[in-house]
């Protein structure tokens, strides 16, 4: 094979990815058809003419209808959309609003909801809150907040009032896109048409406050909530405390902890609250505080998770508290709360970030040699760092350890390139053919920004075989 021809070669995979095939059953292609058909001939009052289809509507039936619909029809799909969602022996599920959105291009088109209403109004269709429910959901999973306070307006010109629930789509959908005033003048509408916010109501009140840097406000309704006879839980609680702990102070966040658990119950604080806490004390700096919380959560009967030890791993680490480290890692271990392997690997990475390259180095090799399994990231990181010192052969033999001990599951693709090359580079072909070998037996394909360097290379090597199984792992 000719040396000039392998860019070729290495740009084309040769794992050619399978052509899905849909297959489903006769009668659903059947009903498909003939919604499609009905939906062709652009009716009015066109639910009238669906309901005559004594069809067993499925994910499936409503997707592949939207699909012939998408390309020009997206109005009389969203159409069947509303209706199918109407159905009493069918429910629309996140997939299908999904689905939905992508084959209607909603979100690109945002007017198409507003213009099925305005149809609706034109034929005197006969119109429901729960199909306006149905377009609320659908504004929600597009994330469109002006579309969906406007067909929340629209609703008393056909007769029917908005309850919470439709209140509570549209101001949440204004918390995410952070106009907090607007979903401010929302919640107070709801007072005034005598209904109330309910704990949806106040979640999305508060998370989108606390987002919006807005604490003083998100307190202010936490505490008015008990007096409109809305008393919080503690994914509530937890809402709040993650907003205190991030634009708060830590002696604030330590007192409203103090009022989770004294308030116990529903509210009572979990594994989720107390690693917000922790996280915000790290992440100022006050990591050997963090690990009072630690204790204090262990009194209470709490155990830490592995977002929690490694959250403290990483401050202790930056800190400069290495020695604290380990001890926190004996004292979990010891407790069965987490894994050797996971601590350890979670070390590993946080002592290369300090630069301690050596140490890390030599605490990965203890785990190898006593069957800790260290994670795949902190595989990865380590032999990148080898590879970085320009001991490419070492991190290849490191790698080629943790490959016989079936630790490398989900390694970093890159990894294998970065080594491919700087094998090559150091000239080391032997290798570099067994990595290759390696590489082809785990479909594992050459990263395209290392193609050039491993071709420059190969050209004045005039290694046939190994430009042969390079052509092979090429993308």
């Amino acid at each position: 094979m000719a040396i000039v021809s392998l860019s070729r070669f290495i740009s084309l995979s040769i794992h050619r990815k399978p052509t899905k095939v849909f297959t489903f059953q006769f009668s659903t292609a059947s009903y498909v058809d003939k919604f499609c058909t009905l939906l062709q001939k652009k009716q009015s009052n066109v639910e009238k003419t669906l309901a005559l289809v004594n069809a067993k509507l499925d994910s499936n039936c409503v997707c592949l209808v939207l699909e012939r619909c998408s390309f020009d029809m997206s109005q009389m799909g969203l159409r069947f959309f509303i209706w199918a969602g109407l159905q009493s022996n069918y429910r629309h599920s996140s997939y299908t609003y999904s689905k939905a959105c992508e084959f209607l291009k909603i979100k690109q088109n945002p007017f198409l909801v507003l213009d099925v209403i305005e149809a609706y109004k034109v034929e005197e269709c006969l119109v429901n809150v729960k199909m306006f429910k149905v377009v609320l959901n659908l504004c929600r999973e597009a994330r469109i907040a002006d579309e969906a306070l406007s067909v929340l307006r629209k609703m008393p010109e056909f007769n029917l009032r908005a309850d919470t629930t439709a209140y509570n789509v549209v101001i949440r959908l204004f918390c995410e896109k952070g106009d907090m005033d607007m979903a401010d003048k929302l919640m107070k509408e709801i007072g005034l048409i005598d209904l109330y916010p309910d704990i949806i109501t106040y979640l999305a009140m508060i998370k989108g406050f606390c987002n919006a840097g807005r604490l003083e406000d998100a307190c202010g309704l936490f505490q008015a909530m008990r007096v409109h006879g809305c008393f919080p839980n503690a994914v509530l609680y937890s809402a709040l405390l993650e907003g205190i702990c991030r634009y708060g102070s830590t002696e604030k966040a330590l007192e409203f902890l103090g009022q989770m658990e004294k308030e116990g119950g529903s509210c009572t604080a979990n594994v989720i609250t107390y690693t917000s806490v922790i996280k915000s004390f790290c992440e100022k700096g006050q990591t050997m505080e963090a690990l009072r919380i630690l204790d204090r959560m262990g009194a209470r009967g709490c155990t830490p998770n592995r977002v929690t030890v490694i959250t403290l791993i990483k401050g202790l680490c930056a800190e400069g508290h290495v020695d604290e480290a380990y001890k926190l890692i004996d004292k979990v271990v010891a407790g069965g709360a987490v894994s050797n392997g996971d601590c350890y690997s979670s070390l590993v990475v946080s002592l290369i970030r300090i630069n301690r390259l050596d140490e890390a180095e030599k605490l990965f090799r203890k785990m190898l040699a006593s069957g800790a399994k260290p994670d795949s990231i902190a595989c990865s990181i380590m032999i990148r760092e080898i590879c970085n010192e320009g001991r490419v052969l070492d991190g290849f033999f490191l790698y080629d350890e943790i490959e016989r001990m079936r630790y490398l599951s989900s390694i970093d693709s890159d990894i294998y390139s970065i080594l491919l090359v700087g094998l090559c580079q150091q000239n080391h072909l032997v290798e570099a053919a067994k990595l290759a070998r390696l590489m082809l037996e785990k479909k594992i394909h050459l990263k395209a920004p290392y193609v050039d360097k491993i071709v420059e290379h190969l050209k004045n090597s005039g290694d046939e075989e190994l430009v042969t199984q390079l052509s092979r792992i090429g993308k």
